[in-house]
């Protein structure tokens, strides 16, 4: 909202108030204008620490020419989809790092490519239940040792067969689970 031109923003907030359903006077462009000089925005950090990745990943259908163009023409091309995986901060709600994939790509086979694109320390990493494989702790170990994995293990889960001689992290989530 801050990068928005100030007529934006001011029929930005009208928008907003006018589907919260209140009745408020919106501040004009020459009183936004007069107030953006002294507002002070605080900008995210960015520094060292450590960051918590919340990860997942979204289908993107890419389309040739336009419906139009189809019925003119005749032309059917079939479209194309992709997979697009996402590392958040958690933080900041900025990208720390993407990759773009084909469709039939696996969801935790794309966690060494963030890892490695997110750069610096990571904290934690939090994923969905597509994530609750070993190769992905594995992974993410690997990159990053110190980092906790939150990832809700599948309802058909079981430890590893390493579990009572050296836990992992998911065995450990597993036995607090059943506990």
């Amino acid at each position: 909202m801050f990068r928005l031109a100030l007529r934006q923003t001011e029929g930005l907030i009208a928008s907003i108030l006018q589907l919260l359903g209140l009745d408020l006077a919106v501040p004009d462009h020459p009183t936004l204008s007069r107030r953006a000089e002294t507002l002070e925005v605080l900008r995210p950090k960015s520094g060292s620490e450590p960051v918590h990745l919340l990860v997942d990943s979204t289908g993107l259908r890419l389309c040739g020419p336009g419906r139009w163009l189809e019925e003119k023409h005749g032309s059917k091309r079939r479209r194309a989809w992709k997979m697009l995986h996402l590392a958040t901060d958690a933080d900041t709600g900025e990208i720390a790092a993407s990759v773009l994939a084909g469709r039939d790509a696996d969801d935790g086979l794309q966690i060494g490519p963030l890892l490695e694109r997110a750069g610096g320390a990571v904290a934690s990493f939090t994923g969905d239940g597509a994530y609750d494989r070993e190769d992905v702790y594995a992974e993410v170990v690997a990159h990053h040792p110190d980092a906790a994995v939150v990832v809700p293990p599948r309802a058909s889960a079981v430890p590893s067969g390493a579990a009572q001689s050296a836990p992992t992290q998911r065995d450990a989530h597993l036995r607090c689970i059943a506990q």
